[in-house]
């Protein structure tokens, strides 16, 4: 917004080079027209070239407007700080949920002091991989580089969120593994996966691209956001255990919870009304208010966050749009903070008052392992993000309108993608998740026309403090499920969008594509909807008919280690929806001949 304001007072102050000089010459030419148009130029999206430094000629008058401050650009230290304020702001909403949802529902849910360190260490790790993105290293004695040297951030992957749950739930509840052990062996696990991407990183770009072109990547991009959906608005109604408990409270079994003697015992005379208590199976992860799921007082919660979103989208600045994700939150959490059921409160004091005055990485552990179940699942989701990774860089590319035909673009590609990898590797070392380059921050790009990478290193060090001042992390956490539910549908449902995005690039009359989009999104949306069709259901692991291991399905002895081990692998593929929905569309991509409309995209194989 700096360069804009300076743009209007240039047109202002601009003295137009007539024949004569006269100032009502001046007037004549210097129109509302022109003004307007100039206006226009300097809030809109740049469409040119690398320099953009244009000159508008009205007879004889020049003027130079609009000039975009490129990656190499030496931005005043105040200036930069805004600049990368605004995309912290445009990230911090995407980087607090993974940790935050994989912590809270998966790992421990009773445990503060883990969700909060979680959402630091993603911070803080997010902050440092910017600032490496950002600065770019040549690899000595290489041609190669770390980094992609322009305004690109990186930050944790919602991609990896839903094989995170799966798998620690796996592990918790079929091989009796405590939270953090089974989330320390998702970290040893991914260690050895970003190594796939390290070496996709020396892969030449084209190739990746025939590899998984629109069609496959953007199913991908779409199962990711529609499985996440699907929990974020459990959340939404109150909390994701309850939601799937909620069966209790049916008038057919209503009289069987919380009755007789024994609960899950011999004589089978009871139901156990976990979560909840009296009977009735109730939801707990909203401060002090108990409701079933799906109570109002949740439901309008999660719409107060929607309602902020609409008003910011509405009525909202540029900048108020970029951060509208943090605002919307914020707004979420006052409404709770205020409200009151029963005289109950959504938002205790204690988690606040709890959290220590600064945090770091490391400061909480967990015993590093390996998992070969959550293997195929992993190197899927690092082939999706590598193939993401490009995009994202393209477009971060023509949002700084850079050459993307040209030598540096190539080099950028490379180095990202090695980025991604090793700062994957590094963020499990740190006890964090994957890390993905961010493409919402290209928005904020077009909008205040400045592309430094100094914008994007002090991005970083807003992270890190952010992170680093774990009180801000007691807000987080102290946020009622129906909040965080509210937000976070909206953003897992945008990650959905992007994908479609991607799929409208591709032929979709080509019958082929059809073909291709109808099975795979049919089988992953499917299993969004019903993930029982293949997995256990919550309580009853390893009882699933597709493949019991025990319970009353099972003929014969339970599974020994090694059968349980192979059937939670192939169950994790089957019920992550973007797992086997990418594996058939890659699978159907591989195997169907390619028909008449779609040779006529030969020039660009994307669209394949």
């Amino acid at each position: 917004m700096f360069f804009c304001t300076l743009c209007t007072f240039l047109s202002r102050c601009v003295r137009l080079e007539e024949g004569k000089g006269d100032r009502e010459s001046e007037k004549r030419h210097f129109s509302r027209q022109f003004q307007t148009t100039l206006l226009r130029r300097c809030t809109s999206p740049l469409k040119s070239s690398i320099n953009y430094q244009k000159k508008l000629t009205t007879t004889n008058a020049h003027i130079f407007f609009c000039i975009l401050q490129q990656q190499d650009d030496d931005l005043p230290i105040l200036v930069a700080l805004i600049m990368g304020l605004q995309h912290a702001f445009a990230m911090v909403g995407g980087l607090i949920v993974p940790p935050y949802v994989v912590m809270r529902f998966s790992v421990s849910f009773a445990d503060t002091d883990l969700q909060q360190y979680a959402i630091a260490c993603s911070l803080i790790l997010s902050g440092i991989f910017t600032i490496l993105n950002c600065i770019q290293f040549n690899i000595p004695g290489t041609k190669y580089v770390f980094g992609t040297g322009i305004l690109s951030v990186l930050g944790t992957s919602f991609g990896f969120l839903p094989i995170y749950e799966n798998a620690i739930r796996t592990m918790v509840r079929n091989e009796g593994y405590s939270g953090k052990d089974a989330y320390g062996k998702m970290l040893g696990t991914t260690m050895v996966c970003a190594l796939l991407e390290v070496l996709l990183s020396f892969v030449p770009k084209d190739k990746l691209r025939r590899m998984f072109p629109n069609i496959v990547t953007g199913v991908a991009v779409m199962l990711i956001g529609a499985g996440l959906t699907a929990t974020g608005i459990k959340y939404w109604g109150g909390g994701a255990v309850c939601a799937e408990m909620a069966w209790k409270n049916n008038p057919q079994v209503y009289g069987l919870v919380g009755k007789g003697g024994t609960w899950f015992g011999p004589d089978q005379t009871g139901v156990a009304p976990f979560p909840g208590s009296g009977g009735r199976s109730m939801c707990d992860g909203n401060g002090d208010v108990i409701k079933p799921f799906g109570s109002p007082e949740y439901i309008g919660l999660g719409f107060s966050v929607v309602l902020m979103l609409i008003l910011v989208e509405l009525f909202g600045s540029p900048f108020m749009k970029n951060a509208n994700v943090i605002i919307a939150l914020l707004f979420g959490y006052f409404v709770a903070g205020v409200s009151r059921a029963e005289g109950n409160k959504f938002v205790p004091d204690t988690k606040i008052e709890n959290a220590e005055p600064i945090t770091f990485a490391w400061v909480e552990n967990f015993p590093i392992g390996f998992y070969g179940p959550a293997v195929l699942p992993l190197l899927i989701a690092f082939l999706v993000t590598s193939v993401e990774t490009i995009g994202d860089i393209h477009a971060t590319y023509e949002a700084s309108e850079e050459d993307t035909e040209s030598e540096e673009f190539d080099k950028s590609v490379q180095g990202g993608l090695l980025s991604d990898g090793l700062c994957s590797f590094a963020a499990a070392l740190a006890t964090g998740m994957p890390n993905t380059t961010f493409s919402q921050n290209n928005g904020v790009i077009a909008l205040t026309k400045c592309a430094s990478r100094r914008a994007g290193v002090c991005c970083g060090l807003w992270l890190i403090a952010l992170g680093v001042l774990s009180k801000i992390s007691g807000i987080i956490s102290s946020m009622p499920d129906a909040v965080v539910g509210g937000m976070t549908t909206f953003l897992f449902c945008n990650v959905f969008v992007s994908g479609l995005s991607v799929v409208s690039k591709a032929d979709l009359n080509s019958r082929r594509n059809r073909i291709i989009l109808a099975i795979s999104m049919g089988v992953g949306l499917g299993v969004t909807a019903v993930p029982w069709i293949f997995g256990d259901q919550r309580e009853g692991g390893g009882t699933a008919p597709f493949w019991p291991c025990t319970g009353p399905f099972r003929e014969g002895a339970d599974c020994n280690k090694g059968e349980r081990g192979i059937r939670d692998g192939i169950l994790i593929l089957l019920t992550t929806p973007y797992s086997i929905g990418t594996l058939l569309a890659m699978f159907l991509h591989a195997i169907l001949p390619t028909d008449m409309e779609v040779v006529g995209y030969g020039t660009d194989a994307g669209k394949a």
